[in-house]
C-alpha cells in the first residue's frame, strides 16, 4: 500500500498537535506500508515536499492556502490513500482524490463549526475553511476521529457522515522522546525556584486552549506556588491584548511566582519543563484529545485538566490528574466561568498541597502512555482504516 499524508505542518516546523500527530505517525506507518509520500506547507524541509503559502499574494490567509493545496494536490505521486490532515489540507486531498480515483481519508483533529472564535483570526476566510472541511467529510471514505468523543462532535457538525465511515483513532505518545529528564539547566535558566510548586501551561494564546482562564485561576493557587506558562503565537491582536491585560494583573499580585515565556522552547528543553513541574494545568474549552497532556503524563507529571472532548479520555480523574467540569453551552455566562476559575484552582491546590500524591497520579500517568498511547499501534490502527477506506471506494463503484 502506498500513502501519501497531506499536512499543513511538518517537522522541524510544527506548532499544533496535529502537526505532533503527523510527525510521529509518518515514522511508524513507514513499518507498515510499502511507500509514505508526505506533502506540507512551509519551508523546504527533509522527508516531505514543501508548498509555500504565498499565493495569491496579499490575500487571506484562507485563499492563500488554497493555492499551496492545489500546488500539493500537483505532487502527489501515484499513491493508493490520500490522508489530509485539518482543513489546511483538505482541499489537496478532495483534489487528488478525484484526480486520482483513490480513497480519501481526514482526521479530525478538530472542527470549524466547533470553533467560531476562529472568525476574529480568519475573517471571511473562516467561511472558506468551513466550507473546505464539509465538502471534505461530504467526500472522504474514511474519517478518523482522534477519540471517542469527537465522534459525536462530527456528527452533530455534520450529520450526513454515516457512523460507518467513522474510525477511533487515537493520538498518542513517544515516551522515549518524553520522559523524565532530570538535568535541570533549562528549568533554573527560566529563574523558577525549584524548592516550590510549578504549575506549567504549554500553548498558543489562543481561545480555545483557555489560557485566559488559567490566570485568573491563579489568583487563588497557594501563595508559594509558581506559574509558568510556555505560551505564544496568540491567533490575533485582541486576543494578545487581552492575555496581556490578565497576565500583567496576575504578575503584579504575585510578583516574581509568575514567568512567561514567549518563545517556543525547544521538545527536549520542554519535557525538562514539564520533568520538574509540580503538575500541569490544561483550561481548554475544545479539545479533540490533547497531545500535549501525554506529553506531560509521559514526564511523570499529573494533570489538571478541563473536562471536554477527549481529555477524559487521556486524564483518568483521581489517577492520572484531576478533571474540573465544563460546558461550552455556558462559556456566556460569567458566574459560571468564574466557578469553574475557582474550582480549578481548587483542584490545583489540593495536589500542590499533597506532593506524594501528585506523584503517585504521575507515575500511573506515565504508565498509561506506555499501555494505552504507542505510536506503532496508532499506526496498525490507521493502516486499518485505510485498508476500510478502499473497501468503501470499491463498495461505491459496484
Amino acid at each position: 500500500m502506498r500513502v501519501s499524508i497531506l499536512t499543513r505542518e511538518y517537522p522541524p516546523f510544527i506548532y499544533g498537535g496535529a502537526g505532533v500527530h503527523v510527525g510521529q505517525l509518518v515514522p511508524q506507518l513507514a513499518k507498515f506500508t510499502d511507500a509514505v509520500d508526505v506533502q506540507c506547507m512551509g519551508e523546504p524541509r527533509e522527508g516531505a515536499t514543501a508548498h509555500a503559502e504565498n499565493y495569491p499574494e496579499g490575500a487571506n490567509g484562507a485563499i492563500r492556502t488554497l493555492g499551496a493545496d492545489v500546488a500539493m494536490a500537483a505532487a502527489i505521486p501515484e499513491v493508493d490513500v490520500v490522508h489530509a490532515h485539518t482543513w489546511y489540507a483538505q482541499f489537496a486531498g478532495i483534489i487528488a482524490s478525484e484526480f486520482q480515483d483513490i480513497p480519501l481519508v481526514v482526521t479530525a483533529h478538530s472542527l470549524e463549526p466547533d470553533r467560531p472564535w476562529k472568525v476574529e483570526q480568519l475573517g471571511g476566510g473562516y467561511r472558506v475553511s468551513s466550507w473546505i472541511e464539509k465538502t471534505a467529510y461530504e467526500n472522504a471514505d474514511a474519517v478518523i476521529a482522534v477519540s471517542a468523543a469527537m465522534i459525536k462532535n462530527i456528527q452533530d457538525a455534520y450529520p450526513f457522515v454515516e457512523t460507518e465511515r467513522i474510525h477511533v483513532v487515537k493520538n498518542g505518545i513517544d515516551p522515549e522522546e518524553f520522559k523524565p529528564d532530570l538535568d535541570t539547566d533549562v528549568i533554573e535558566g527560566l529563574g523558577v525556584d525549584l524548592s516550590k510548586p510549578i504549575v506549567t501551561f504549554v500553548g498558543r494564546i489562543t481561545r480555545q486552549k483557555g489560557l485566559i482562564h488559567l490566570v485568573r485561576a491563579a489568583r487563588a493557587f497557594d501563595p508559594d506556588t509558581q506559574v509558568l506558562l510556555l505560551a505564544g503565537a496568540p491567533d490575533t491582536p485582541e486576543i494578545a491584548a487581552e492575555f496581556h491585560g490578565a497576565f500583567d494583573e496576575l504578575n503584579e499580585l504575585r510578583g516574581s511566582g509568575v514567568k512567561w515565556v514567549q518563545e517556543m522552547l525547544p521538545r527536549a528543553s520542554v519535557r525538562q519543563v514539564l520533568t520538574h513541574s509540580t503538575l500541569f494545568a490544561c483550561p481548554s474549552i475544545y479539545e479533540p484529545l490533547g497531545i500535549v497532556n501525554l506529553e506531560a503524563m509521559a514526564c511523570e507529571i499529573p494533570v489538571v485538566a478541563s473536562a471536554v472532548g477527549g481529555i477524559p479520555e487521556v486524564v483518568v480523574d483521581g489517577e492520572t490528574g484531576l478533571l474540573v467540569p465544563y460546558d461550552p453551552a455556558k462559556a456566556g455566562d460569567p458566574d459560571y466561568i468564574a466557578n469553574f476559575e475557582a474550582t480549578f484552582a481548587e483542584k490545583v491546590n489540593e495536589l500542590t498541597r499533597n506532593p506524594e500524591r501528585a506523584r503517585e497520579m504521575g507515575l500511573a500517568g506515565r504508565q498509561r502512555c506506555i499501555d494505552e498511547f504507542s505510536w506503532e499501534k496508532i499506526a496498525r490502527e490507521t493502516v486499518e482504516v485505510y485498508e476500510a477506506a478502499i473497501e468503501h471506494r470499491r463498495a461505491k463503484k459496484a
